[in-house]
This record gives structure tokens, sequence and C-alpha cells, in this order.
């Protein structure tokens, strides 16, 4: 074999292995988003199946075991509850009413073993309403006074 073609062949393989291995990067964060009443309604085809389920931590559900590594709670949807168990280092942001994503596994008994935990705070970014008080103070701030 000559040596050209041999780095030919290194370069086959180099980029094979390249391709395959961003394939499957890529394949896991392919997963959708569920909502809690659309993995209730399907829990039954999803035991075997990594799922991520997005929903609101619901009222007087949450628990939180000491030194903060693990909890239970139930997520909220529009008519139904699904109830989750985590194990592992918490979010700091984790509280009830606000929305989670919770990657794992659908149990036998219908909960949802999650290994990540992802906190949504979409109303930190959205914006406040400017009334009078406010502009007044925003203005009287930019002035340099302060």
């Amino acid at each position: 074999m000559t040596t050209g073609l041999k780095l030919v062949c290194g370069g086959v393989v180099v980029v094979g292995v390249t391709a395959y291995m961003a394939y499957l990067g890529a394949a896991s964060s392919w997963q959708y988003y569920l909502t809690v009443d659309e993995c209730i309604a399907s829990a039954a085809d999803l035991t075997e199946n990594r799922i991520r389920v997005s929903g609101k931590v619901a009222r007087d559900s949450l628990h939180i075991g000491p030194d903060r590594v693990q909890a239970t709670f139930s997520l909220e949807g529009t008519s139904e509850n699904l109830p989750v168990t985590y194990q592992g280092a918490l979010p700091d942001g984790l509280a009830e009413q606000i929305e989670v994503v919770v990657e794992g596994q659908i149990e036998d008994s219908g909960t949802l073993r999650g290994e990540v935990v992802l906190t949504r705070c979409a109303s930190k970014y959205s914006s406040v309403p400017r009334t009078a008080s406010t502009r007044s103070s925003a203005t009287s701030g930019s002035a340099g006074g302060g």
C-alpha cells in the first residue's frame, strides 16, 4: 500500500468517526419537551425511554431533603399532575409555582424519576410596565444626581 493510499484511508476513518460522534451528540439533544398532560396520556408507551417534561411545580408539593440533594414534587399540567422524584444537586431557583423541565424516565408506578432538573424563569426577562412613578424615577436617576 502506498503512502498516499494510507493517508486517504486514515482520513476516511477520521472523518467517519467524527461524523458518527457528531450524530450521537446531536441525537441526544433532539428530544422534544412533553407537557405533563401528554406525558400522562402516553406514560405506558414511555416507560423505557428518556424523556423531558415541562411543567410548573405544583403548590404545596415541593419537599426538599436535607443538604438539597433530593426532592419530590408534582408537575402541574392543565388537567393532571405528574409526581416527580429527583436525587442529585438541586438548582438554586427550584421553588413552587415556577416552570421547570425534568429529564428522566417514567417508572411503572407513573412517577417521573428525574435525572436532570432545569428551572425556567421567563418572568425574569419580561418587561415591567412603566407607570408615571417609574418613569419619573428613571428620569431622575438618569440625570446623574445620585
